[in-house]
């Protein structure tokens, strides 16, 4: 029955792997013997992570820098990995912004930044990805994409980050279509919506100013449902289920990794 969950041998970009839910997942991927690649915008965080991340779990972790809201940029991660990789068999588009106003103040470059990461990037990384991914793809083992989207996709958001929420629905609803075209070619597009998890952008958001370490987590987690925040067996567990043997006829979906926050909005 393990093989049914099994990683072990397989390829993955995680997008916004430096920090985070990407680099719970990161953690996860290399704890069960799969060549991580992580990538986030800026090149020392991104190397020194990936560094981290190989020590502390073992295997491989390789850093490719590149901002996914640039088309430029993503086309210079897809050339990257292609010198070393010849298939792609899990992307995990997790990459993310965010931006905080008052409505009436809400500028048109936190809207822009916040679609061109979320949603665009998605799409293009996807779209660039595909030659690799088509290599190793297989009715047997199909290749898979993972979306990460957010719970503020399903529900109203509790900031006033207007562009973040209708950006999510976006990821969960371009989850679908792409699913759609892809799996004819063997490749299985899904999502997750992620609810509180320690993070920099939650940090900020509820006024720990970025800071993760040291934070009180516990205090966030008492307004869940479950009474606690995500870990990284949380996140990266579902990841692994979607990329294994056991996520094969799971096609389309957007799932909850929350707590508990959706169901009881």
């Amino acid at each position: 029955m393990s093989n049914w969950f099994s990683i072990e041998g397989k390829t993955a970009l995680v997008t916004g792997g430096s920090r985070g839910i990407g680099e719970m997942i990161a953690a996860g991927f290399l704890l069960n013997g799969a060549r991580v690649y992580i990538n986030s915008r800026k090149v020392d965080v991104c190397n020194e992570t990936a560094a981290r991340l190989a020590t502390k779990y073992g295997g491989d972790c390789i850093a490719i820098p590149g901002d996914m809201s640039d088309v430029g940029s993503i086309e210079d991660v897809f050339n990257e990995l292609a010198k070393h990789e010849e298939r792609l068999d899990i992307l995990v588009n997790n990459a993310g912004a965010t931006w905080g106003a008052p409505i009436d103040e809400f500028p048109e470059s936190g809207w822009d930044k916040v679609m061109d990461t979320n949603v665009k990037g998605i799409f293009f990384l996807t779209q660039k990805m595909l030659p690799l991914l088509r290599r190793s793809a297989s009715a047997e083992d199909p290749a898979r994409v993972i979306n990460i989207g957010s719970v503020d996709g399903i529900k109203t958001p509790a900031f006033e980050n207007f562009s973040y929420g209708p950006a999510k629905a976006a990821v969960h609803h371009l989850t679908r279509v792409m699913a759609t075209h892809l799996i004819k070619e063997n490749i299985i597009v899904n999502a997750i919506a992620p609810g509180p998890f320690p993070s920099w952008m939650l940090s900020a958001g509820v006024g720990f100013g970025g800071k993760v370490e040291g934070a009180d987590w516990d205090a966030v987690g008492r307004n869940n449902p479950s009474g606690r925040v995500g870990t990284m067996e949380d996140i990266a567990g579902l990841a692994i289920f979607l990329s294994s043997r056991a996520g094969a006829y799971t096609v389309g979906e957007t799932i909850t990794c929350d707590g508990g926050a959706v169901a009881a909005s």
